[in-house]
């Protein structure tokens, strides 16, 4: 038996629903294709999941394995291991080639074939390790290699209308999720239980609006007392008491696509001290969200909104940015760095742009008001102005439960 290299899977003859129509997709790798002309690329390989998933439609599950999106002048192959068979052709806008394990390197092997060698070709120097860095040169031996992934981030940052309606409908998700678990919040109650409330609502919900999509990813951090000092610290076992503080997050995924909402919580009573503490995060998140208008750059937005903190002497206990940008996205892969709320940023914002404003104050354990105090809400950059797209009450008069 003569084992291949790479084959072809079309298992099933017919794709499956993707997020978006063909024609989305091909707009995005005309897009792209605009970016090989500008440079004299003859081809781009694409590693991320998030570059991947967003010129081919497919997310791929790694676990060690390497995958890619080829593209060139006329194709856009994805290559993936066998042990997904035909599932990466059907949930892909163009073609795919498999390749085998029972040789060492014939992923590059079939990069190689699509490339060709000796070429121009773009890759994401943000992704690829030092290993496979090695593996491309050694197998496509370029004539020239250039970093395509600022490009590509630039290109994900400008959010088309059917990527818009997908996040409104993630944003609307993640409300639902904001009340399954204030409805679970209760004295004695766990993080792990109330969690567990908001992911499954969430993702009966995805079901229920996006019935020929893949479910996958959707995640809740529900936190209490002093666990609520980080924004990303995960969920305990501990069990809610009268007077906690509280911080919810969910985050639904739908197809890849990252929404978020995030709210401060108490049970049962508020004491003046965090009353107070609170108060100020509630100011400063809604005179940030006055600041997020086109034509304002992120590292302007960023500073007034450290004076405005420093003027109530609470700048001190602001722990990251203020907000950054949504679309293919997770806590394991992508982030489109040009577009968040930092002093270092100097990106101007555009309609079409969908950024957050998310101010966080953690007081430290000890101090009276101590706790991680966070509001999160979803803004979609407008010729206007900006629309909040999360609906979820912020604030003690709708989140002192239990």
């Amino acid at each position: 038996m003569i084992r291949p290299e790479h084959y072809r899977l079309h298992n099933g003859g017919a794709k499956d629903a993707l997020p978006f129509a063909d024609a989305e997709y091909a707009d995005r790798l005309a897009g792209l294709r605009d970016i090989m002309e500008l440079h004299s690329l003859d081809a781009v390989v694409l590693t991320s999941m998030h570059n991947v998933a967003y010129y081919s439609g497919f997310l791929y599950c790694s676990f060690g394995r390497p995958y890619a999106c080829v593209v060139t002048k006329t194709d856009c192959i994805t290559v993936s291991a066998g042990i997904d068979a035909g599932q990466p052709w059907r949930r892909s806008v163009g073609d795919n080639i498999t390749y085998t394990d029972w040789t060492r390197d014939n992923f590059w092997r079939v990069v190689a074939g699509i490339t060709g060698t000796a070429k121009a070709i773009g890759c994401e120097a943000d992704h690829l390790t030092m290993d496979r860095a090695e593996k491309l040169n050694t197998f496509l031996k370029p004539k020239r290699g250039m970093d395509i992934a600022p490009a590509t981030m630039q290109q994900r940052m400008m959010k088309s209308p059917a990527e818009i309606a997908l996040i409104k409908h993630g944003a609307n998700v993640a409300d639902v999720g904001g009340y399954a678990i204030r409805e679970a919040i209760r004295v004695g109650a766990t993080e792990l239980e109330i969690s567990i409330a908001g992911r499954d609502a969430m993702e009966r919900e995805i079901a229920k609006r996006f019935p020929d999509a893949e479910y996958r990813d959707t995640w809740v951090w529900f936190q209490s007392g002093l666990n609520t000092d980080g924004a990303h610290n995960p969920v305990t076992n501990r069990k809610l008491r009268h007077g906690d503080i509280l911080s919810l997050n969910c985050f639904p995924m739908i197809s890849g696509y990252y929404t978020a909402l995030e709210r401060t919580l108490f049970v049962g009573e508020v004491d003046a001290a965090s009353m107070a503490v609170w108060q100020h995060n509630i100011d400063a998140h809604e005179y940030g969200m006055t600041l997020l208008r086109a034509g304002s750059t992120c590292a302007d937005i960023t500073a007034k909104i450290n004076a405005f903190l420093a003027e109530r002497d609470m700048l001190q206990y602001r722990t990251f940015g203020y907000g950054h940008s949504f679309g293919i996205l997770s806590h394991y892969y992508g982030r489109e760095a040009a577009l968040e709320l930092r002093e270092d940023i100097d990106t101007v914002l555009e309609p079409g742009m969908v950024i957050s404003m998310e101010p966080m104050l953690t007081i430290p354990h000890g101090v009276p008001g101590a706790g991680g105090y966070r509001e999160h809400d979803i803004l979609i950059i407008t010729e206007e102005g900006a629309e909040d797209i999360t609906h979820y009450p912020y604030g003690p008069g709708f989140n002192v439960v239990g």
